[in-house]
């Protein structure tokens, strides 16, 4: 049992230097701006399944915008692409079936 809280111990040790000297703290940083909208969806997903509609589709909609603003880097290029792939196969005159 005494292993076990030197093991804990030393990782506390570690992750609050790190702390301290400001390497962990953009990564704990980005991390927490994205688990809470993803907690947040979570709920409002066990809430409808629990029966409260209303009110878990309110907190549902919000984590959904949340990460959506969160993750906005990525979904701007990935739409651009989506534009630019879907106009050259207009261009080109194929049948596409999307």
């Amino acid at each position: 049992m005494k292993n076990r809280n030197n093991g804990t111990a030393i990782v506390l040790i570690v992750v609050g230097a790190l702390m301290l000297f400001g390497l962990f703290t953009p990564l704990l940083g980005t991390l927490a701006g994205l688990i809470f909208p993803i907690l947040m969806i979570v709920l409002g997903f066990y809430g409808i399944r629990r029966g409260r509609v209303l009110i878990g589709t309110v907190v549902l909609a919000i984590g959904v915008l949340s990460l959506l603003a969160k993750l906005s880097w990525i979904i701007g290029p990935l739409l651009g692409i989506a534009l630019v792939i879907f106009g050259i196969s207009l261009l080109k005159g194929k049948k596409s079936y999307y």
